[in-house]
């Protein structure tokens, strides 16, 4: 081998470490695109919870009629089978859910307006029936009034009138939220099939629209078991507080069993809202606590019956919700949209799982070309 040859190799060999050691490193974006993504979607999350709160006066009775419209989809489309017009179908389910609305408000607005009138009158005799725990309340007022000065607190009186009137105003929805929960649900019924055949009409794909039709059923089919099984369950803890309310002597049995069958779509909070009422009205209207405590314990054994072992041994088959899930779901929509989102919880839960299990199947199966 020439001189000059091996001269040339040698200097490759000593210039390569050094050429390979100032190459600049490879930058790699996947760790920032990642957080990147997660930031948006974090964004994203915040304005759109934001976006339902602020338009809460139009999303909130929009939601309400559409997941009853979802409820009452396959009674439609069994009518519809049976070959009567989608308007006068429409029109009978629309009406039917005007009649069951407005008779409720009207079995719970006599006693209501009745007992905000006597409010004074409960008031003192609350404050008559409390004379037993005169001895603890002044040993907290004490300590209390060792911790914090006199001249640096505020009065803690209690208006009864001040406390119920924010919260009705709170509760009842206002005349233009009805208007648009009955319009919503009213075209809703009436344009349901169109509806449907638009959604599934916006995927090019056969699959994609198979997907679409599947979900939309299982929603309709959820909703509707979950409705039917849960209104037979809460008309059976409505006539049972009925029967409690009339054993133990309260006024307006009725109400209390309307009261009790709306409390108890609520989960877990529907029954104890319950139970505080009655004791409230029990110490009002019986002369000892003994008496005024006999309604809440009975109610409260009742509930537990039914929420241990009468509801699950029912729903197991039917419909399938995490406690956790569900108890979760009842703290966001109630701190979202109140009471009626409190009643909005498990419907909007069933929706989103519904919608996920069938859009992320464990197993999903190969269609037919």
């Amino acid at each position: 081998m020439d001189t000059r040859q091996v001269v040339k190799q040698g200097a490759k060999e000593r210039v390569s470490p050094q050429a390979d050691d100032a190459a600049p490193a490879v930058y790699d974006p996947s760790g920032w695109s990642t957080a990147s993504q997660v930031s948006l979607c974090g964004i994203f999350l915040i304005v759109f919870i934001a976006a339902l709160e602020l338009a809460r006066p139009l999303l909130l009775p929009a939601t309400c009629a559409v997941v009853i419209g979802l409820m009452l989809g396959p009674l439609q489309a069994r009518t519809k089978v049976a070959g009567l017009p989608p308007l006068v179908t429409a029109i009978a389910l629309w009406l039917l859910v005007v009649i069951i609305f407005y008779g409720m408000i009207a079995l719970l607005a006599a006693p209501a307006v009745d007992w905000i009138g006597k409010a004074p009158e409960i008031g003192a005799t609350i404050k008559e029936k409390f004379q037993y725990f005169n001895r603890p309340l002044q040993a907290m007022q004490d300590l209390r009034n060792a911790i914090q000065p006199e001249h640096e607190r505020t009065g803690l009186g209690i208006d009864i009138v001040n406390f119920v009137t924010p919260a009705l105003t709170f509760v009842t929805p206002a005349i233009g939220q009805i208007m648009i929960f009955f319009g919503t649900l009213f075209f809703f019924l009436l344009g349901r099939a169109r509806l449907r055949s638009a959604l599934v009409a916006q995927f090019d794909d056969k699959k994609r629209r198979l997907r679409a039709l599947r979900i939309m059923n299982a929603m309709e089919r959820s909703l509707t078991g979950y409705l039917s099984v849960v209104a037979v369950i809460n008309l059976a803890v409505g006539v049972a507080a009925t029967v409690i309310a009339f054993a133990v002597g309260l006024p307006n049995p009725v109400a209390w069993g309307v009261l009790g069958f709306l409390l108890n779509f609520i989960p877990y909070l529907g029954a104890l809202i319950m139970q505080v009422v009655l004791l409230a009205v029990g110490l009002v209207t019986f002369p000892t606590l003994t008496h005024a405590v006999i309604a809440p314990l009975a109610y409260l054994a009742f509930t537990t019956l039914e929420g241990h072992f009468i509801t699950p041994g029912i729903m197991g088959r039917q419909l399938t919700l995490m406690p956790l899930t569900v108890f979760l779901s009842l703290i966001f929509w109630t701190w979202l949209w109140g009471p009626v989102g409190a009643f909005l919880a498990v419907p909007l839960l069933i929706v989103s799982m519904v919608a996920l299990q069938h859009i992320f199947p464990s197993d999903e199966p190969d269609l037919p070309g």
